[in-house]
């Protein structure tokens, strides 16, 4: 359905980027952020269905900075991989490509972002810099940005049974941002909307958390 573009960056180099474009107009445009996995067939999936739904959709080959082509599989091996790069790259350098992006593709209309994971706190941190409404799914590293106040609303996403995000960081989330909506999901663990890894894939939950982020930006990219 997508087709693999060029993205410039703040600096000199392109990146790589997964573009899913909506039929007809669109309703505005998504950023979806990986995770540490590079842009692979769930990232892709990930897009289209957001294109399919109305919103032109891209998806940062952020890796690119550091190897062009990264995607890793979810073994012990393909995390180890990823964290490795996801260090090295940095959050602020991955926010300055969402910025980037998001510009490619503003002749959808407003942009908005989705992250996943690692993604999941570029996604809110995107929401706190560039003032874009932004779903954050099981963002670990959230925490130390809760004392930020985001200049967008902001959806998270936890799952219950997530061993990297225990319940007091969940609340902490409540605590520092009662102003925005933040949903844990009973039965599903991290990375619950990996549809294409069985280990880790909660259906009722991934389906849920989806409709509440489809009601989140038609309200706030779609309806602005």
């Amino acid at each position: 359905m997508g087709k693999h573009i060029n993205l410039p960056t703040s600096g000199t180099q392109c990146i790589g980027a997964y573009l899913a474009e909506a039929k007809g107009k669109p309703k505005g445009g998504l950023v979806v952020i990986q995770e540490i996995f590079g842009v692979n067939a769930h990232i892709r999936g990930v897009a289209d269905q957001f294109a399919a739904m109305g919103y032109t959709t891209v998806a940062p080959a952020f890796f690119d900075h550091l190897e062009t082509g990264v995607e890793l599989d979810y073994s012990d091996q393909g995390m180890a991989k990823g964290r490795q790069l996801v260090m090295e790259l940095g959050l602020d350098r991955a926010v300055e490509d969402v910025a980037s992006a998001a510009e490619t593709i503003q002749s959808a209309g407003r942009i908005g972002t989705v992250g996943y994971c690692w993604g999941g706190t570029v996604a809110f941190l995107s929401a706190i810099r560039l003032g874009l409404p932004s779903v954050s799914y099981y963002g670990a590293r959230n925490v130390p940005f809760l004392e930020a106040q985001p200049k967008a609303p902001v959806m998270f996403h936890f799952g219950e049974e997530d061993k990297s995000i225990p319940p007091e960081m969940v609340a902490k989330h409540r605590q520092m941002l009662p102003q925005m909506d933040v949903y844990s999901y009973p039965g599903a663990g991290h990375a619950f909307n990996r549809e294409i890894d069985p280990s880790h894939y909660h259906k009722a939950s991934a389906e849920l958390a989806l409709q509440r982020t489809l009601a989140f930006f038609d309200r706030y990219v779609a309806g602005a």
